[in-house]
């Protein structure tokens, strides 16, 4: 997971600059600070600044920007709000980062079709205040704040996936810049189409390898009449794992179950000043009707118990509900806060649920090999989690360690059928093994894809496919 060597890069033409500065006024910079503030994210490859940034208020200004760039032969770079974990924004060929924040608006929302159209720089947090009184909700939550452009992007999940699934399930359609400036739109508002090819799936998950995505069309569910969140602590991991197993194989509609080891729950205790018991935990959210989730609460227990699961304790009120799911979503930074000054490894391996204690016990033997700092919280409801390998970013050896270990982890989630990345994308770290999973051929097809698109290979170039 090295990132690639990076390549010479070159002075932006004074044309394109001047072009830009036209266009664009104050919204297109090259101020440092700025640049800087593009060109890091939440991995722990070195930052990578571009050279201008532009923030652009519509497909047409984005059409507009990919066109002045291709015609100087400049990379284009997406840019939502910089939670990606996989050095997807980062300009290692240098070129302009199109910041979508300024692209912002909720441009409709059909209560009666349970779907809305949006510009990329809205989060979820935005569209869900802008629902409220409507009775729906967009459920999707990575945990950040994230622009629901940069979602679709890395096809993102989180905690609410193994009820509601991933931004595959949940763009319905969408509006794309491709490289030479042309608009395109794919998908739409009917639930079903077998109309050619789907290219609202091709781009979703793309990570602006393909185009730029500038408006979306999302899919909205109901707000359960009943919520109820919980959590259990257990004697080790095993025992927390196979309750899960349990939970899905019997079929609960369960909402949310979060896998945290006894090392996050102690980080999160530091970093957020709960009093959490601290040892194997599931933290468990169940929607429904009153009844519905009554039921679901009480199947649960009972597996729980089975497993010696301990202290069952419920956070029913609106505000408890919030703050334990704040902590879970603080935990990345609480596990950074074990080792001040370090950065994060972040592994985002995904099997099969059959195989996910086989998966995790075989992690968490390679952490004790390693020496390795090494938290692991996971959405295991649907076989997908995470280790946060801290590392001083200084130490080259620890560096090479950590990704000794991630390649383990890797390498056994494939063995068991599984994948190297459940939600955070491939990005510059994880090439190496979109070759392992998918095969030569495989890949082969992806460039070819790329190459037909983007063949002067400028929007977001270094990401996904190797060669790029």
């Amino acid at each position: 997971m090295n990132a690639p060597s990076r390549p010479v890069r070159r002075p932006l033409p004074q044309r394109l600059i001047d072009t830009l500065a036209a266009g664009f006024g104050t919204r297109f910079t090259t101020a440092e600070a700025v640049r800087a503030h593009h060109g890091h994210d939440e991995s722990h490859f070195p930052d990578a600044l571009p050279d201008a940034v532009v923030f652009p208020h519509g497909t047409e200004e984005v059409a507009a920007i990919v066109a002045a760039c291709r015609e100087h032969g400049v990379p284009v770079i997406p840019y939502g709000v910089g939670s990606s974990l996989e050095g997807h924004i980062l300009a290692i060929h240098g070129g302009v980062s199109v910041d979508f924040s300024e692209m912002n608006k909720v441009l409709a929302v059909h209560t009666e079709d349970m779907d809305a159209v949006v510009q990329p720089g809205v989060t979820r947090k935005q569209l869900n205040a802008e629902l409220r009184g409507t009775g729906l909700f967009f459920p999707l939550d990575p945990g950040a704040d994230a622009s629901l452009g940069g979602m679709a992007a890395t096809r993102a999940s989180g905690t609410n996936a193994v009820r509601y699934g991933t931004m595959r399930e949940n763009v319905l359609g969408l509006t794309a810049v491709l490289a030479d400036g042309r608009v395109i739109r794919s998908g739409g508002r009917a639930r079903k189409s077998s109309s050619g090819y789907d290219l609202t799936r091709l781009l979703v998950g793309s990570e602006g390898t393909l185009g730029l995505i500038t408006e979306l069309i999302v899919r909205l569910h109901p707000l359960p009449e009943a919520l109820s969140a919980a959590t259990c602590t257990f004697p080790d991991v095993d025992a927390a794992v196979r309750t899960v197993i349990q939970t899905i194989q019997l079929g609960v509609p369960v909402a949310r179950i979060e896998l945290l080891d006894a090392l996050t729950v102690t980080a999160i205790n530091r970093y957020s000043k709960t009093t959490l018991r601290e040892a194997p935990m599931l933290f468990f959210e169940f929607h429904g009707s009153p009844a519905g989730v009554e039921e679901q609460a009480a199947t649960v227990q009972d597996i729980a118990r089975e497993h010696g699961g301990l202290d069952f304790e419920w956070a029913t009120r609106p505000e408890e509900r919030s703050r334990l799911w704040q902590a879970r979503h603080d935990t990345y930074f609480a596990c950074l806060n074990l080792k001040p000054g370090c950065r994060g490894v972040t592994t985002d391996v995904c099997v099969p649920i059959s195989r996910l204690a086989e998966a995790i016990a075989g992690t968490r033997e390679d952490i004790a090999a390693s020496g390795l700092v090494a938290p692991i919280v996971g959405h295991v409801g649907d076989g997908n989690f995470h280790t946060v390998i801290l590392v001083n970013p200084d130490d080259e050896a620890e560096i090479e360690r950590a990704e000794a270990l991630n390649r383990r982890i890797v390498e056994r989630a494939l063995a068991l059928d599984g994948t190297c990345t459940g939600e955070h994308g491939i990005g510059i770290g994880k090439q190496d093994f979109l070759l392992a999973e998918h095969g030569a051929a495989a890949v082969d097809a992806m460039r070819l894809i790329k190459r037909a698109l983007d063949p002067d290979n400028l929007l977001n170039p270094g990401k996904v496919v190797p060669g790029f």
